[in-house]
């Protein structure tokens, strides 16, 4: 399965094709070869393996964000347990 994740446009360089994005805290450069359309610094975008695949508004971007961080959050969790359940 893959996943695109919601990023935030810090810089574009359109010599190089590229935008710098920050992604969960995390900045990465992220090639626009296959996004078609304007892109601005602030903008939300999908990144899905290094590309800016679309655009999307902020509120979808935090809503996503957040389902991540749920995600991300349980399991850890399941982690600890796993570890605890193994001592």
């Amino acid at each position: 399965m893959c996943l695109a994740i919601p990023s935030k446009v810090d810089s574009i360089d359109r010599v190089a094709n590229v935008a710098m994005v920050d992604t969960l805290g995390v900045k990465r450069e992220a090639r626009l070869d296959l996004f078609d359309g304007e892109l601005v610094v602030g903008d939300w975008v999908l990144l899905h393996i290094g590309f800016v695949m679309n655009k999307i508004d902020e509120q979808a971007a935090y809503e996503s964000l957040k389902l991540y961080e749920e995600i991300i959050e349980s399991m850890e969790e399941e982690e600890r347990e796993l570890q605890e359940a193994n001592r």
